[in-house]
């Protein structure tokens, strides 16, 4: 039997490979580190601004006009039809004014509802999209829109195409994590796909509604096997994939390899990411002792160790989808994310670490400014609106203290600077560094990008 060759050259197996930076991760088990911090990747057109991404991603929908904009012509129409309105999903009757009070905050004066006091002390490091739009007021093709650039057809997600543009900042982690505690959210791990790109790119999902390491990352430690046994496996396993490689160059063989190799280096760098133990006690009080401040703690030192984006889903289903007890489930759940929200952005400042980390948030779609009916009665919640809602963005290269377009006087439809999903991606590309329109990936005979043919760069929000 003939010896197996020498594993191919780390320039070659690229070239092969053909997903550049992806697999980067390899570069420790071949012999040839090359640490990724602040390092800018061959597809990076120009100097980012901001080098990481989070996203506090509000699954279900929350209401614009109880949170970020508010529409004091509620109150004079209350009880009453609204004129102008717009075709919902569901039976809606008259105006509903928010059960919240706004106030203004910091030297620009933005108003903020009251669930959201925290978050609103950073209102100068904030600018508001009061005008964003998504194309159909259902949560399914709304996430995929918000996440992947298109609500029809399977497309790589936005951390997915951050990892084809940028990689990972650390070969011992992955470079794009989602968050969900206690299960996946609708569309489950679409949500994070690397579809069409390779699939070294994709997400990894965690658990965090757990503490153990071993529960939040599946596998994480081999219970058959110690470090120099696995060691010796991979090794084996390197050899025959290489000997397979040289008649057939696969993505996807490669993605198994990146897969089986970075499982491996994680098992310490991990454990230490996600152990919030670490942390002096007055930084794990300030992000606050639930599920959702530990998570956003956990991001944060995910994103200190080059982690390149970091998402963090709201839990399961669709929590903020609040078709009734508005007022009741709204205030509830935004108590479980401000203060962890405040406390990421006071972090982050604190440690110089918001100037080149941007921070996102929002949901899929809005809700509507009128009450949703069941039958003849009202259980006081709204229906889905997707002809206008609001996202926020904070840190790296963001004119703080913005408001940018507006939705009509009761928050039906966005008014002033309509913006739909591919400027939003344009405008995070752009800040990471990427020009929307030349980031692309040929696959079924033709170039894709995230932004589709369509998105312009939001220049009115950056500074």
């Amino acid at each position: 039997m003939q010896p197996p060759s020498p594993i191919t050259s780390r320039r070659e197996f690229l070239r092969r490979s053909g997903v550049g930076f992806g697999m980067m991760g390899l570069a420790g088990l071949l012999a040839e580190k090359q640490p990724l911090h602040g390092a800018v990747a061959p597809l990076a057109h120009f100097a980012p601004k901001a080098k990481r991404v989070i996203h506090f991603f509000l699954n279900g929908g929350p209401s614009h006009v109880d949170t970020f904009d508010p529409k004091p012509a509620l109150l004079e129409y209350a009880g009453r039809p609204l004129p102008n309105k717009r075709l919902t999903e569901r039976k809606t009757g008259a105006a509903f004014p928010s059960p919240f009070k706004f106030q203004r905050y910091g030297q620009s004066g933005i108003e903020v509802s009251e669930i959201f006091a925290k978050t609103a002390q950073h209102i100068d490091d904030i600018a508001v999209i009061r005008s964003m739009q998504a194309q159909v007021p259902n949560h399914e093709p709304s996430l995929m829109l918000m996440n992947c650039g298109d609500s029809i057809q399977a497309r790589p997600c936005l951390g997915s195409w951050l990892m084809y543009g940028l990689g990972s900042g650390n070969e011992n982690l992955p470079g794009f994590i989602a968050m969900c505690p206690g299960g996946m959210p609708i569309k489950s791990a679409d949500n994070w796909q690397a579809a069409f790109l390779p699939g070294a790119f994709q997400g990894t999902y965690v658990d965090s509604q757990h503490t153990a390491v071993d529960r939040l990352i599946e596998n994480i430690r081999s219970p058959h096997a110690d470090a120099r046994t696995q060691l010796r496996q991979l090794a084996l396993l390197r050899q025959v994939n290489a000997s397979h490689r040289r008649d057939h160059a696969d993505p996807r063989l490669d993605a198994r390899i990146e897969s089986f190799e970075l499982a491996f280096r994680m098992q310490t760098d991990a454990s230490d990411a996600f152990d919030i133990t670490h942390e002096p006690q007055h930084i794990r009080d300030l992000y606050g002792g639930g599920v959702h401040g530990r998570q956003t703690l956990i991001a944060r030192r995910l994103l200190e160790r080059g982690v390149r984006m970091v998402q963090l889903w709201h839990g399961a289903g669709q929590p903020w989808d609040n078709h009734d007890k508005i007022e009741e489930n709204h205030r509830r759940l935004a108590g479980e994310v401000d203060q962890p929200i405040a406390a990421l952005l006071s972090d982050l400042k604190q440690r110089g670490m918001l100037d080149d980390t941007l921070v996102i948030c929002g949901g899929e779609f809005g809700r509507t400014p009128s009450v949703e009916m069941s039958g003849s009665k009202s259980k006081l919640g709204r229906d889905h609106n997707h002809y206008g809602f609001s996202v926020w963005l904070a840190g790296g290269g963001i004119k703080g203290g913005t408001v940018y377009g507006s939705t009509d006087e009761f928050g039906f439809a966005a008014q002033d600077n309509p913006t739909n999903v591919h400027d939003l991606h344009a405008t995070i590309l752009h800040l990471m560094g990427l020009d929307h329109e030349h980031l692309t990936y040929r696959y079924a005979g033709r170039d894709f990008r995230l932004t589709d043919v369509s998105g312009e760069v939001i220049t009115p929000i950056l500074a």
